[in-house]
């Protein structure tokens, strides 16, 4: 079976140094990436989880406890990214109602 990520390991730890000062902001595509990159290993999860259940149905040895754990990491990676979505929406409208 392949390895499970943890929700953890959804964002990479930022690198030491100093904070971005306005000339060293990171850039649109980084962000972009970053969030491409998390919705893809909660998606890597997903599948991970559906092949464990599959298993489990089918009769293939497989440890339930293992499948029970695969099923809830891959829950709360998807609950953590649609409340991570949610703020993102909320912060979109309001800088939109911002009258200028």
């Amino acid at each position: 079976m392949n390895a499970i990520h943890t929700v953890g390991n959804l964002q990479p730890p930022l690198p030491p140094g100093p904070p971005a000062a306005a000339g060293n902001a990171p850039t649109d595509a980084s962000f972009k990436n970053m969030l491409i990159e998390s919705i893809q290993q909660v998606n890597s999860m997903q599948q991970q989880a559906n092949a464990a259940v599959e298993g489990m149905a089918t009769g293939a040895e497989v440890n339930p406890a293992e499948v029970l754990t695969a099923v809830q990491k891959a829950d709360m990676a998807f609950r953590l990214t649609m409340q991570i979505r949610n703020k993102l929406v909320a912060a979109y409208q309001e800088v939109q109602n911002i009258r200028v």
